[in-house]
This record gives structure tokens, sequence and C-alpha cells, in this order.
């Protein structure tokens, strides 16, 4: 696993990295984290939180907050994701996570295609989550939140089986679908959420 290796732009004092956990899957909220790195304090093991195992992100979550310089987290809830689809809401809780960093950053660099709309310079990078090291920081902080919460989401509705698949279109997790029906943090606007509910029955 090559560690991240893109230096901050010139001149850029305060890089901020964006990233984000949960477009995919058919339940829960989508989260972003925005993580100032302090190059004082560096933090041994940063990698995209894909790349990690679940002890990895849990044991490099809590060294991230504890050792950034800023960092913050927010989410975009199921009913934002409905109403405005999925790369909106993705882009708003990325947003919400840069607005509520303790310090402005002088950049923000972004995993991915698209940028949020934030009042700093900002830029995408395609695997930036494996090339930059605040973003891959940040990338463990979205990934270990939205875990939390969908292990928490659990125990409110059972039988889905949340803290193992995360909401992920698992077959375990469409087997309790057809058994169940959606609950309500189910996204209505992801298939076969949808298809479902008019009563089809796509697996």
């Amino acid at each position: 696993m090559k560690p991240p290796i893109l230096p901050p732009a010139p001149g850029s004092a305060r890089l901020c990295g964006v990233d984000e956990a949960g477009r995919g899957p058919l339940a829960g909220s989508v989260f972003a984290a925005a993580v100032v790195l302090d190059p004082a304090r560096p933090i041994e093991g940063l990698a995209d939180s894909k790349q990690l195992t679940e002890a990895a992100r849990e044991r490099l979550a809590p060294a991230i907050r504890a050792q950034a310089a800023a960092w913050a987290i927010a989410s975009a809830s199921v009913e934002e994701i409905d109403r405005i689809n999925i790369l909106r809401a993705t882009l708003l809780a990325m947003a919400r996570a840069v607005e509520s960093l303790g310090v402005p950053p002088d950049e923000v660099w972004v995993d991915g295609l698209h940028a949020p709309r934030v009042a700093f310079p900002c830029h995408t990078i395609v695997d930036g989550d494996r090339l930059v090291a605040a973003i891959s920081a940040a990338s463990i902080l979205a990934k270990t939140a939205r875990d939390a919460q969908m292990r928490a989401l659990d125990a409110r509705y059972p039988g889905y089986g949340f803290a193992e698949h995360k909401g992920y279109s698992t077959p375990e997790h469409l087997a309790a679908l057809k058994r169940q029906g959606p609950c309500d943090i189910h996204r209505r606007s992801f298939e076969p959420v949808r298809a479902l509910l008019q009563g089809d029955l796509p697996f």
C-alpha cells in the first residue's frame, strides 16, 4: 500500500482535505469530513479508508481528531438524499463539514470529480483519498462516523443487519428488505427500495 504522496499546493499553509462516506448504500445518511493536518504532528498509517481494516480505521480516527490542526464531520439526511439526489446531498455534507472547521482553510482539496460550493479555493482530485494525506484522514473520519451511526441504527431497526453491512446492498440486506419491507432510514429514491415500494420485486 503506497502512502499519500502529494504535498500541499505551494503557499497553502492550511490545506483542507475533504471526503465522503456512504454514497452507495440503500440506507442511512451520507457523511463527509474535512481535515486540516498539523505538519508538526504527523499521523502514521494514513491511507484511503477503503484500503484499511475496520480496526485500523477505528485506531486512526482518534489520532486524527487529537493531532489534526482542525477537523469537522457533517452529514446529509436520508430525507435530503431523496429530495435533492445523492450527489447534491453529498456535496451539501461536504460543504457543511468545511464550514464547520474551527479555522478557515487556505485551500480545499476534495476526493473525486465534484466540488462543493465553499468560500475557499477548491480543487478536485481523482484518487485523492489515496494520494493526499489530508483527504485520507477525512475519508477515515467520514467512514468511522457513518459506521457508528449505522451500528446505532441497528438497535433501533432490528432485523436488517445494519451493524454488519452498513446499509449496502448485500444479499443479506436485500433478503431483509424483501422480508420486512423498507424502514424509515431506507433511501426511497434508490433502486431496489423504490421498486419494492411500487410493488415490484426486483430481487
